[in-house]
């Protein structure tokens, strides 16, 4: 698979919805995780992201202003251990619970299914992080419909055992804005992952669609230590 740019991803799409990134700094140094969130309608768009105990949280920006809570209002990352959990949903909290129970990642997520917003049955995408004993590993999972068809629910995971320096995956709930918006296809972009956090962080938060985007969390891990650095962008300010 090409490596491609992260930058001209987001630049060439308007409309990717939520995007998780996830891969191996330059330095090779840093695990690295990205996770934005984009909104068309004024619900969506009245989000920020505040930072809960090692994780965050979706909060509504404007309280009066927030008309449903549901799909919208979760924690789209935690932490367990040397594990750190990052979805675009409230599945954060059953992968949590799962890993917590002993489960697999995949298997935290069998009684979990695409989000119930019709048309559009917008894919559950999961990620997780495991940086323990100076190693990093990570997995990538989305659940889909079946081309649109709820009756069937896709299921598809993606471990990545020992990342190279400097490359990243990215997985995103769709193709491209539409009506209904059409899900992800085919396995996680293989990316470049560039530059320290402050600059990783500018150069995804500029490459966002100005009307469309909303908020941005990003980390660096240190692999050797576990301790890690992060930010937040919220257009709402």
């Amino acid at each position: 698979m090409e490596i491609v740019s992260l930058e001209q991803e987001l630049k060439g799409n308007a409309y990717p919805g939520r995007g998780i990134v996830i891969g191996k700094s330059a330095d090779g140094l840093k695990a690295v995780t990205a996770y934005f969130i984009m909104g068309r309608s004024s619900n969506s768009r009245n989000r920020v992201f505040v930072e809960e105990q090692k994780g965050i949280r979706t909060q509504a920006y404007e309280p009066s202003k927030l008309e449903d809570p549901s799909l919208i209002i979760y924690a789209p990352v935690r932490v367990l251990g040397s594990r750190t959990i990052v979805t675009n949903g409230d599945q954060t909290d059953t992968v949590y619970e799962g890993l917590e129970k002993g489960l697999t990642f995949e298997q935290s997520l069998l009684c979990r299914e695409f989000e119930p917003d019709a048309p559009n049955y917008t894919p559950r995408i999961s990620g997780v992080l495991h940086v323990e004993n100076k190693a990093f590993d990570y997995a990538l999972s989305i659940l889909k419909s079946n081309h649109g068809n709820p009756g069937c629910c896709n299921r598809y995971t993606y471990t990545y055992d020992k990342p190279a320096a400097g490359e990243g995956r990215f997985i995103h709930t769709y193709m491209h804005d539409g009506s209904p918006l059409p899900s992800f296809e085919g396995e996680p972009k293989l990316v470049e992952i560039a530059g320290d956090i402050g600059e990783f962080t500018d150069m995804v938060w500029n490459s966002l669609n100005e009307e469309n985007k909303v908020s941005l969390f990003v980390r660096y891990i240190d692999i050797a230590t576990g301790g890690y650095e992060t930010r937040i962008v919220n257009k709402n300010v």
